[in-house]
Formats: structure tokens, sequence, C-alpha cells
């Protein structure tokens, strides 16, 4: 009994060396990411399956999703009713267009998951979701109708025509930008800047745009475009806990969603939201494809 008790003892050892090396070398457990995405002038139901498929080709994720088909500005979605509606999630990407939503207990409810350390990318018309009072003018820290804004980091109430935008990284050394090239969009729509708040700058974007030219008048043939420049990608450290945020005004249009370009700026900046990217701008182990 002895003699067989030995290598029993031993075949344990190195099965448990066995299973703790391969435990150790198994791949990183996915990140769980939320797109919430419906409401107003947008291809939601198109771009909200281009985002998934996008994300989920480049990045160890899995991407959940929240889609109300509602097209008005007055989209709402079930999950954030629930005082926990983040806590499954690494992250949130709000995709969301619905302007003239203005319960500020229902907005309160979403900032709290940010506030309290779940990241957030906030893509295009997600900047101009959620506004009330005298939103057109700069809004004062801790006002009533600063909330959205503050998580965000740079307030945005309009927009240009859609003309092509050319995109800048001016940020070059940040993990997010490190490797990125500037680039000219298809028309898109280029979002004021009536603020930064706490946002960095990481692009900037420059359109031209010939005037505007009323029904029933001639243009004037020696009329001369004007340019247009605002920041259009930054990030944002939000609340007590430092949330990191990512925010861009571009994606207007599904062929920018699908663009490669756009699609490699939306998963770096989760790896980054979620510190799954390092200062040399490289991917934690495991977390990209």
């Amino acid at each position: 009994m002895k003699k067989l008790l030995a290598p029993l003892v031993l075949l344990a050892f190195a099965t448990g060396l066995y299973l703790v090396k391969a435990a150790d070398n198994a791949a990183p457990k996915p990140l769980r990411i939320l797109l919430v995405a419906g409401g107003c002038c947008h291809e939601y139901d198109k771009q909200h399956l281009a985002l998934k498929e996008g994300i989920e080709a480049r990045l160890n994720a899995v991407v959940d999703v929240a889609y109300n088909p509602d097209k008005t500005t007055k989209a709402t979605f079930e999950i954030y009713k629930s005082k926990d509606w983040a806590k499954d999630f690494d992250v949130i990407i709000h995709d969301e267009c619905s302007a003239d939503v203005t319960d500020p207990a229902y907005v309160a409810n979403i900032l709290n998951a940010h506030k309290a350390g779940v990241p957030a990318i906030n893509l295009h018309c997600a900047m101009h979701s959620y506004r009330w009072g005298n939103f057109k003018e700069p809004v004062k820290a801790g006002a009533d109708n600063a909330g959205w804004y503050e998580m965000i980091g740079i307030q945005s109430t309009g927009h240009g025509p859609q003309e092509p935008i050319e995109i800048s990284f001016t940020a070059k050394e940040h993990p997010i930008t490190q490797g990125l090239e500037n680039w000219t969009t298809i028309k898109e729509e280029l979002y004021n800047n009536i603020q930064i708040l706490n946002g960095k700058p990481l692009a900037s974007g420059k359109q031209m745009a010939m005037p505007k030219v009323k029904k029933g008048e001639v243009a004037n043939p020696n009329a001369k475009a004007t340019e247009a420049n605002s920041v259009v990608a930054w990030t944002n450290e939000y609340g007590a806990n430092k949330t990191r945020i990512f925010s861009t005004t571009i994606g207007h249009n599904t062929a920018t969603v699908k663009d490669e370009r756009y699609q490699k700026l939306i998963s770096r900046a989760i790896l980054w939201t979620t510190s799954k990217l390092g200062d040399d701008g490289k991917p934690a182990d495991g977390y990209a494809k």
C-alpha cells in the first residue's frame, strides 16, 4: 500500500501544477460591454449591429445590446430604470439620441453608475441627449442641467451641414491615438464646442461648407466656403472616482460607423477606458484579436 501511495501523491502534485499552469495560460475573461442605441435621426437599427460585430471581431469582448427602435427624440431605455443597471458590465457605450428626455431622476440614475466607476464611451448624438433648460448657453458647474455635459467633458449643442471632415489627431502620444493616422471622412456632421469642461482633446475636425441657400433663393455664384473647426474626440475623468470617459462626435452615417478607421478608434477607446491599454499604446495580453 505504501508503495502505491507515493506515486499517487506525486501524480496528484504534478496534476495540480499542470492545472495551475493551464489556468495561468488561459485567455482572460472577455470584457462585458453594454451598447445602448436608439432614438432620433440615425440608422441605429444598422449601426448597433455594425458596432457589435466590429468590436467583437477586434477585442476579447462580448457586447450586449439595449436597442430601442423608437425614432423620436424621446427614446428611453428600460435597463436604465434599475438602480444597479450597470453592475454586470465593464464599460457602457452610449449611442442614443434622446434630446427631449428631460427627467432629472432618470438621467441621474444613468450618471450615478459612471460616478461609481463604470466607464463610458459616448458616440455622436449622445452629446446632444438629456438636455434641458437654457442648454444652448454654457452651463455652469453643478447646475441642474450640467450633469450630462460634465460626464461627457465638452458641451455641444448643434452641428453644421453634412460635409467631409478632416480629422487630425492632436494628442499623438495618448495610448488611444498612438499609431492612428489622420483621415478625412465621407459627408459627416461637425458638432460645435460650446465649452470644454474637463475634456482632454485627442483629435480636431475641420470642415469646409458653403453658405446655406434658403428655399426659393438662388445660390451666389461668388460665394466661398467657410471653415469650421471643433474638437471631435476627447477623454474625460468623471467624478470622485475619476472614471474614464471617451467621446467622439463622429459617427452620423452608417458607412462611417463601419469604417475600419472608426472601428479601430472605438476599440482602442474601449481598451483605454477599461485599463486594458498600456501607456505604450499596446493592448493587455489576451484582449486584442
